[in-house]
């Protein structure tokens, strides 16, 4: 299955590297390459086109109101020098997110993914869906929660929940902070909260979630983990200090 495609950049290098590449691949067919976001937003919304290579930071219409506008007509392909917009964009459901410069081994696999992802429903392999999922844990008698999986920017990835510091909630995303490292995820506060096990996760804030297991020290309504501060919002005290009694002795 070939795939009809437009590349939509105000920069004519960035056409020409993107034009070059397409030619590289079989499957993929090259309609017509746009300097005018407002050009390729017509040939979008009248029909026939399958995937579109869709820069940023351009004039008159960016690449993000360009996919609010066009809504789910085809596939895009984010290509950009920003990697700021990485959430936003994963919100509305692009194929990918390419960083320039663009190496053309990130490209082929790109488009390999949307080439896959069009096959026909008896040739497509299932795809595992975005969303955070809890898994059990079975090697025990007693199953808990023993990890979650969270969509980032290029991937879905396995998290340990013993690993888990705690969570901050952002504008429209949150933070996951471990031990090792912080992942972001597009997500919300409350579907996080209902996918964590109560036993060993409480809301302190709106903002934050903490493992109880991993706090250090508690001074009035000061939290502190890792060093970190987090504060102890009126909403949940009496919550949170009602659990932290049950450990005390």
């Amino acid at each position: 299955m070939n795939l009809n495609c437009i590349v939509v950049d105000d920069e004519p290098l960035a056409l020409d590297i993107l034009e070059d590449y397409i030619s590289k691949v079989p499957f993929l067919t090259m309609v017509k390459r746009c300097e005018n976001p407002i050009e390729a937003l017509q040939i979008v919304q009248g029909g026939g086109i399958d995937l579109v290579f869709l820069d940023i930071q351009m004039p008159e219409l960016t690449g993000i109101q360009f996919l609010k506008i066009a809504g789910n007509k085809c596939n895009y392909i984010l290509t950009t020098a920003y990697p700021q917009y990485a959430l936003e964009s994963y919100d509305l459901n692009v194929s990918d997110y390419l960083l320039k410069p663009i190496a053309f081994d990130r490209f082929y696999k790109a488009v390999e993914k949307v080439h896959n992802q069009t096959k026909p429903a008896d040739a497509a392999p299932p795809q595992i869906q975005p969303l955070v999922t809890a898994a059990p844990f079975s090697g025990s008698p007693n199953p808990i929660q023993d990890f979650i999986f969270v969509k980032t920017e290029h991937k879905i990835q396995k998290i340990y929940l013993h690993d888990v510091l705690y969570i901050e909630g952002l504008k429209d995303y949150i933070s996951i902070f471990t031990k090792d490292e912080r992942i972001i995820t597009l997500q919300s506060m409350k579907k996080m909260e209902e996918a964590l096990p109560q036993s060993q996760f409480i809301r302190v804030h709106k903002s934050y979630i903490v493992a109880v297991d991993k706090i250090e020290s508690i001074e009035r309504s000061r939290i502190t983990i890792n060093k970190k501060i987090i504060p102890v919002g009126d909403t949940y005290r009496d919550e949170f200090f009602k659990v932290i009694g049950n450990k005390n002795i």
